[in-house]
């Protein structure tokens, strides 16, 4: 799992944001088209994408890309 992968995953969960505004350091919740209903897209594509099972409080908790992809490491990991 990389990072640049990640990035490409979660840009796909948005139809209207340009995909160049997504980098590892980008804070998704900020973002005009951030919702709950995406935020429910987040965590199907990462349990899609990576077998891993994330809660609402970890996205919470994150404030970037690269906060919520640590996140999903760490539960690869496991």
């Amino acid at each position: 799992m990389n990072i640049q992968d990640f990035i490409d995953n979660f840009a796909n969960q948005f139809d209207d944001t340009d995909k160049a505004v997504f980098t590892s350091e980008t804070n998704f919740k900020q973002l005009d088209e951030w919702s709950s209903l995406t935020a429910l897209s987040i965590i199907a594509m990462v349990d899609d994408e990576y077998n891993v099972i994330i809660k609402g409080s970890d996205i919470i908790n994150s404030e970037t890309i690269q906060d919520l992809f640590e996140i999903v490491v760490k539960k690869v990991r496991k």
